[in-house]
């Protein structure tokens, strides 16, 4: 059964277009690391300079533990932390952002 996860994200000020460049042109090698961790889908929206993720993955703990010493997207994380006002270097427990209310 997989997870779907909700992150939040802030872009430094002036970095949208950056951003935006970067995602329009994700490397092959950064996808099939995902899909090898067991994410099967990653959509994000923005809000100004929030972004909003949604991630579906087999195990998110199991996904960003294996992500954290991959090659490929130490390099991505290292790219995005130019743009981003936080950065993500995987090594916490991060469990996204929590469930409040959900349609019956």
């Amino acid at each position: 059964m997989s997870e779907t996860i909700v992150l939040h994200t802030r872009l430094k000020p002036g970095a949208a277009q950056a951003y935006a460049d970067a995602h329009a042109a994700i490397p092959g090698e950064l996808v099939a690391a995902l899909k090898d961790a067991g994410v099967s889908n990653w959509r994000i929206w923005q809000s100004g300079q929030e972004l909003i993720h949604l991630v579906e993955v087999d195990d998110y703990k199991a996904m960003r533990h294996e992500l954290a010493t991959n090659p490929v997207n130490i390099a991505w994380q290292a790219r995005m932390a130019d743009l981003l006002e936080i950065e993500d270097d995987y090594s916490g427990n991060d469990s996204g952002l929590p469930l409040v209310w959900e349609l019956p």
